[in-house]
């Protein structure tokens, strides 16, 4: 039988792109604000320590940096209090350490200058279709299938997952500005349509 690999299209049931001003009001956060998400379950594999270690080196370059943090703990979160001691000053974090609905996830990703996914390790990520729908740009690490979700310099950067190359690569982004990958993120965006998906289908229908 011929055989087609398609991209799963975006869901649309989370509502559309907030006004990045009226979400940072809701959240607390400032329109000079450089602001990174990091969503979803907090889990070890997912790499939020890494982060967390990663932002006072961000810090002493980019003073208004923002780490907003969005989602259960599916660990102990005595694990991550030494490194969320760390960060200075405390203003630099936002815990928003609950069970994230569907009605607020625009919320937090209208509010972000770009999504980080620092993970130790992974398959995939159903994160990066969120940011896509969003038309975030992200930060993903050279594990599993996240390079091939975030093409290195497209719609986002790729870093390894350690410490010091997850705070060069945001430094890095924020240098380069969330307006360079414009463009890339509309077209990759383009891959994830229903649109395109129902095209397909009928492409191989004919074979």
């Amino acid at each position: 039988k011929p055989v087609k690999l398609i991209q799963h299209p975006l869901y649309d049931n989370f509502g559309e792109k907030m006004p990045m001003q009226t979400a940072r009001e809701k959240l607390g956060l400032k329109s000079t604000d450089f602001v990174l998400l990091f969503f979803g379950f907090i889990r070890k594999y997912k790499g939020l320590d890494l982060l967390l270690q990663a932002m006072p080196i961000v810090l002493k370059t980019i003073p208004n940096a923002k780490l907003l943090v969005a989602g259960e703990f599916y660990d102990k979160p005595e694990i991550y209090k030494e490194h969320i001691e760390a960060i200075a000053p405390k203003e630099a974090l936002h815990l928003h350490t609950k069970f994230i609905s569907t009605n607020e996830v625009k919320l937090y990703f209208s509010a972000a200058d770009v999504l980080v996914q620092p993970y130790r390790e992974a398959t995939q990520s159903g994160v990066s279709p969120l940011a896509y729908h969003f038309e975030v740009p992200m930060i993903v690490t050279n594990v599993g299938g996240l390079p091939a979700l975030v093409p290195e310099g497209v719609s986002g950067l790729v870093a390894e997952p350690t410490v010091e190359s997850i705070a060069a690569t945001i430094i890095k982004f924020h240098q380069l500005g969330a307006a360079h990958f414009k463009d890339g993120l509309l077209q990759e965006k383009k891959k994830y349509s229903w649109e395109t998906m129902s095209k397909e289908i009928i492409e191989l229908s004919k074979k």
